[in-house]
């Protein structure tokens, strides 16, 4: 059950960390962590208290059941001295013995000028406010992956070497070794007792699989997924470690109980990552795409055209087979408590998670929205209860799982909803030259309801009646009923409208082929011989106003599952 909002008129305890970042991706799960452990948490954010960031940032805490009043906002802009607060704000401020600065410009392509402003001086002005607080215990300053390597940073670094690390690495990596080295050398100078934390890439949570960041090791899913990865930059021993949001969130809350003294510097990654070829292979098979066809030198990759390998130069830098010394960060997670989870668990996890998101163009909240699964021959996706539903509801073409959400929010009973094979996110029917594709579908039908032990209704759109229609004759002691949902107009041979992010390659031609299909005579013959003759009752009933899967459909729907029990 998600916590309420904060009363407005009870101010919240004075805050005794200060998150910078905290409206971005790993920030959130920062101000998350720190409130579920009853820590009072200020989060800076630009617009300030009530501005739209503050209200989304306090909309997702709530969403995702913590309790925001002991929550203070403030607006800062790292890239002013003094953090841009006001005087008023500063004040607020008062008692914050930690501070954890996670703001940064993560981005490709950045102008020199922008990266550098945020994630040097921006990392400065951070450091000189925190060495202003009387009571500061620690600041925690996020580093970047492949950073802080040295063990004698220079900072500043002369201009001619800064235009060389610039050119040869990228405004994003270059700003973050710049910055990286002018908090150590500075905090040094002012004796601010600092901690460096550099993560490898950072995937979702745990559990959930929530993404919220789609550069990086997501974009090479991405193209997976899309079947544009042919091959795969890098070596058979090339590493990209990865890291759940959730497990650097706890590492970063710790971080102050456990260090003191002047200095320290952390890398944290899982080192159970397997390295790059052989996680994309794990990616390809749980989500049922091929995998790349070999490897190819990083360094060729970078003379070949972007247009051609659908590369961004700056991502390379990333892909090598170094490896880092994790001893310090393995000591101070085994003190406070903390161990990564299975890697190729929580990998397939988040790889769901980008696929359902659509790799960040939609966004399905904090519960695990599906899952895969191998149903005749086709890698499935499945949403919902599959032992003991009370509806299982089949989409149309040019649909997915996700058109009845609003459909199943509104029945209040435990639903199952898949993707049909060949369309949304699941893959063809296994057939041959044998076996039709009816056949296989039907094949495909019959698996995903085999597991069920209810016996549910069974709600499908009219282009796929048919199906549901044969399963119910051949299974009359499976189903309770059977539920027709006609569309607003008769089916069209024409295609449908271009498929989200989400859908598999050739999504979209299946989806045509099958309206043509549906709008031949013969189909829609057998629909309504089907109908009068099957053995289970049918109900047909309208699509909505605008839509065949609008809400209003469930009132409809479930008056006809109790009229069944009546």
């Amino acid at each position: 059950m998600n916590a309420g909002p904060a009363d407005p008129s009870s101010p919240p305890p004075a805050p005794r960390t200060l998150v910078l970042g905290a409206t971005g991706f790993l920030g959130r799960w920062l101000v998350l962590e720190l409130l579920q452990r009853g820590e009072p948490v200020a989060a800076a954010v630009r617009d300030g208290r009530g501005g739209a960031r503050d209200q989304d940032l306090r909309g997702w805490l709530r969403a995702h059941a913590a309790d925001d009043a002991a929550l203070t906002t403030v607006a800062a802009d790292l890239t002013h001295p003094g953090l841009g607060l006001s005087p008023e704000d500063d004040a607020l401020l008062a008692e914050v013995r930690d501070v954890h600065n996670l703001a940064a410009r993560y981005r490709f392509g950045l102008p020199r000028a922008e990266a550098h402003a945020a994630n040097v001086d921006g990392a400065l002005h951070a450091l000189h406010w925190a060495a202003g607080r009387s009571g500061l215990r620690r600041l925690v300053h996020l580093s970047g992956y492949r950073v802080g390597r040295d063990t004698a940073p220079r900072h500043p670094l002369p201009a001619a070497e800064a235009d060389a690390l610039y050119a040869r690495l990228g405004a994003y990596e270059a700003s973050k070794h710049l910055g990286d080295a002018a908090v150590r050398v500075t905090a040094a100078r002012l004796g601010v007792p600092l901690t460096t934390v550099n993560p490898s890439s950072v995937i979702g949570h745990s559990v959930t699989g929530e993404a919220g960041q789609y550069i990086g090791l997501a974009e090479l899913v991405r193209q997976l997924w899309s079947g544009r990865l042919p091959l795969l930059p890098g070596t058979p021993r090339t590493l990209l470690p990865v890291v759940t949001v959730d497990h650097l969130a706890r590492f970063l809350a710790a971080v102050p109980e456990h260090d003191d003294g002047p200095a320290h510097a952390h890398t944290v990654l899982d080192p159970a990552t397997p390295p790059l070829p052989d996680l994309i292979a794990l990616l390809a098979e749980h989500l049922g795409v091929r995998a790349p066809r070999g490897l190819v030198p990083v360094g060729l990759v970078r003379r070949l055209p972007r247009a051609l390998t659908g590369a961004d130069p700056e991502t390379l830098t990333f892909l090598s087979e170094d490896t880092y010394d994790t001893t310090s960060a393995d000591r101070l997670a085994h003190a406070a408590g903390l161990h990564h989870p299975p890697v190729a668990d929580v990998l397939r996890r988040w790889a769901t998670r980008l696929v359902a998101d659509g790799f960040g163009a939609t966004a399905s909240g904090p519960a695990l929205p599906g899952r895969f699964t191998d149903l005749a021959g086709s890698r499935s996706y499945l949403v919902g209860d599959g032992v003991t539903p009370r509806f299982v509801l089949l989409h149309g073409p040019g649909a997915d799982a996700d058109a009845w959400h609003d459909v199943v929010a509104r029945l209040d009973a435990p639903a199952l909803t898949a993707d049909l094979p060949g369309l949304g996110r699941s893959s063809p029917a296994s057939s041959s030259s044998s076996t039709s594709s009816t056949a296989a579908e039907d094949r495909w039908l019959a698996e995903l309801l085999a597991p069920v032990r209810s016996r549910p209704v069974l709600v499908a759109h009219s282009a796929v009646a048919t199906t549901a229609l044969r399963y119910a004759a051949a299974h009359p002691d499976r189903l309770a009923g059977l539920v027709l949902v006609t569309a607003d107009a008769p089916a069209t041979p024409g295609s449908p409208a271009t498929p989200p992010p989400s859908h598999r390659p050739g999504a979209a031609r299946r989806a045509a082929r099958r309206l043509r299909t549906t709008a031949r005579p013969a189909e829609r013959a057998a629909v309504a011989e089907l109908a009068r003759t099957g053995p289970v009752p049918v109900h047909t009933v309208p699509g909505g106003p605008h839509s065949a899967y609008a809400p209003e459909l469930a009132g409809a729907i479930a008056e006809f599952a109790r009229s069944l029990t009546a």
